[in-house]
């Protein structure tokens, strides 16, 4: 139907007034019926007919497609790896899915939270670092990120494994290091944090022991949502900064002074303005926020990380600490142990009835022989009818192809 005819006629419906049909004809040129029909419309709008949208071949890989998009994989990747779960579509409609996805989220504006003095404090890792020191040895190890949301004051320490214990160790030692405990933390879904991360139809379930560790600290856990790294972004910004760390490849000793080194990256990141609050996070820290955080009862945590661990002696004549095993005598096959980490953390003394029987330098190989131990070990089992100068020789050059593996790895 002509518009002239439809605007014509709406003034009359909007007027309330019945218009001379034949004479509006003659005006417009057209059939009576024609305007009657157009004059009926615009008394009686129909509601206008929604095209039911067709099932796209995408639908049931959407939300795949957007949790990939978060980790900021390329359209092609994640083509490739919807087919290998189904999908038969082309890849020309995963690439325009992905770029309306992402220009709809540069529109969207990310708002500062601003948080109260003492209310919130970002846990998180810088996971396998891997630095090489003076000698060419080769150190893999992780850095433990604790910052306190409203100074941005930090702590930072190295570990070589990320177990429970250990978690609690370093959260121990930040609130020592920060003066007290926030009122919250905010945790990635780490396995040492949380059993069951939240989803569309469950609730968080946090892990039991912490818990139970967060109750005894007096701190409420609270774990981020998947693929919303934002969430946690001061402790995100904090991991990045851990690669000024790179610049010590092949310029630190050993282990003594590559803790000393990240201890001094930990005070030079408190000393430094921050861009976001425009004062260095110990001043603010110590001004503002540090008496607002409440107090650690003393020895209160104690419980969660004793140095010393008991362990039984396996039948490799091995002992497990931190994921990784260490060797004693084959007499100990059996027997229960007492494992107690240095004051410098870099040897474990392994000890029976009170005596300590051996001692290792603290690493992160899976297997570590003292060679003694490995004399006793062959020679008690598939090597007992040979000669001795046989088992010594066997041992340094199973030693010596065992060093050549790591230099090329």
């Amino acid at each position: 139907m002509r518009a002239d005819i439809r605007e014509g006629v709406r003034r009359y419906v909007n007027d309330d007034i019945k218009p001379n049909f034949a004479a509006l004809a003659r005006q417009y040129n057209c059939d009576y019926r024609t305007v009657k029909a157009a004059y009926e419309a615009a008394r009686h709008p129909q509601p206008e007919r929604q095209r039911k949208r067709k099932r796209s071949k995408l639908d049931t890989y959407a939300e795949i497609i957007d949790s990939k998009l978060e980790l900021q994989c390329s359209a092609y990747s994640i083509y490739t790896f919807i087919r290998k779960q189904g999908y038969d579509g082309s890849y020309s409609l995963v690439k325009q899915y992905c770029r309306k996805t992402r220009q709809e989220k540069q529109k969207k504006a990310t708002i500062r939270v601003s948080y109260s003095p003492g209310l919130a404090g970002q846990v998180d890792w810088k996971e396998d670092m891997t630095l090489v020191s003076r000698q060419g040895e080769i150190f893999r190890f992780n850095i433990f990120l604790y910052v306190l949301c409203y100074s941005r004051k930090k702590f930072i320490t190295l570990t070589f494994e990320r177990s429970q214990d250990t978690l609690f160790s370093c959260l121990d030692d930040a609130f020592h290091h920060t003066g007290g405990v926030p009122e919250e933390i905010w945790f990635d879904n780490m396995r040492t944090v949380v059993n069951q991360p939240k989803s569309q139809y469950t609730d968080v379930q946090y892990h039991p022991r912490l818990y139970e560790f967060s109750k005894d600290a007096g701190f409420q856990p609270i774990a981020c949502r998947p693929y919303r790294p934002q969430t946690k972004g001061m402790v995100e910004a904090l991991a990045r900064t851990m690669d000024r760390l790179r610049v010590y490849n092949h310029e630190f000793e050993g282990t003594i002074e590559l803790l000393h080194i990240v201890d001094e990256l930990c005070e030079e990141l408190n000393t430094e303005v921050s861009q976001a609050t425009g004062a260095r996070p110990d001043d603010l820290w110590h001004e503002t926020e540090k008496e607002y955080l409440h107090t650690l009862p003393e020895n209160l945590l104690a419980p969660y990380f004793e140095d010393q661990i008991t362990r039984v002696v396996s039948k490799e004549a091995m002992v497990q600490f931190r994921q990784c095993k260490y060797s004693v005598d084959p007499r100990y096959i059996g027997k229960t142990v007492d494992i107690e980490l240095s004051d410098t953390e870099d040897t474990i003394h392994i000890h029976y009835n009170g005596e300590m029987i051996r001692s290792h330098p603290l690493t992160t190989d899976r297997l570590n022989y003292t060679a003694e131990d490995a004399f006793h070990i062959l020679k008690s089992d598939v090597f007992a009818d040979r000669p001795d100068e046989d088992i010594h020789a066997y041992i340094q050059e199973s030693l010596a192809l065992y060093d050549q593996l790591e230099v090329e790895s």
